[in-house]
């Protein structure tokens, strides 16, 4: 599995626990404002990785300290050994978390039930309508991301949904059009974007200021009352 990170102690990355959080290089999206380009495009990606075994060591040791596992990227439902290194950590009586952009569901259904993961985040980028461009991929074929969402809005695992506003990128609308497709959500988060100087393709895109992130989060939440933000 690729670990191209790992950070050793988050108190915000998995709500209510004391984890760590890992970071897996490689994802099939090219967000244009993400900011983890070196995680995402090949050529940046570094060689050099972190072996599982040196995770699992360390994890070992922090038993007792630590609580959970955050596992992020990149997109880390990429990574084929991902089940098998989550039993590990399970075994060691850890809780995971899972952030995912939902285009791979029958991966994040085997995973949910087979309980290797305690929550999941997945990424809501933008309304259907505006979701390729917003993504990165002109024929981009949403019914794998439809599909996730349903899955987590049946209950099936604790989850969160997550939007970074982009100026550039969302409207009020496509906002709108999003709070209904996920009509019913427990948990929908509004984040502000922030320009990290290292974006895919960043020309054109800024952020909102926070009181236009404060007026959308109270257009949003006429249609989804589950909606906050964070970050601000």
């Amino acid at each position: 599995m690729f670990i191209a990170g790992m950070q050793k102690l988050t108190l915000l990355d998995f709500p209510g626990v004391v984890a760590c959080t890992l970071f897996t290089a490689g994802c099939n999206f090219r967000c244009p404002w993400c900011h983890n380009a070196g995680l995402v495009l090949p050529e940046e990606i570094s060689a050099q990785r972190i072996e599982s075994e040196e995770v699992l060591s360390f994890l070992e040791k922090r038993k007792g300290v630590l609580d959970g596992v955050c596992v992020t990227g990149g997109e880390p439902l990429l990574q084929t050994e991902l089940p098998d290194f989550l039993r590990r950590v399970k075994d060691l009586g850890y809780r995971v978390k899972l952030d995912t952009n939902g285009s791979f569901p029958k991966r994040l259904e085997e995973l949910v039930r087979e309980k290797l993961v305690d929550r999941v985040a997945m990424d809501i980028k933008n309304g259907p309508s505006r979701y390729a461009g917003t993504v990165g991929i002109r024929d981009l074929d949403l019914s794998a991301v439809t599909a996730s969402k349903d899955f987590l809005l049946s209950d099936a695992v604790d989850y969160e949904f997550r939007t970074t506003v982009v100026r550039g990128l969302h409207t009020e609308e496509s906002l709108l059009e999003a709070a209904d497709w996920i009509a019913g959500a427990k948990q929908w988060f509004l984040q502000q974007f922030k320009d990290s100087g290292n974006l895919i393709h960043g020309e054109g895109l800024s952020a909102f200021t926070e009181d236009e992130m404060r007026r959308l989060l109270e257009t949003v939440q006429k249609k989804n009352p589950a909606a906050e933000l964070r970050g601000i």
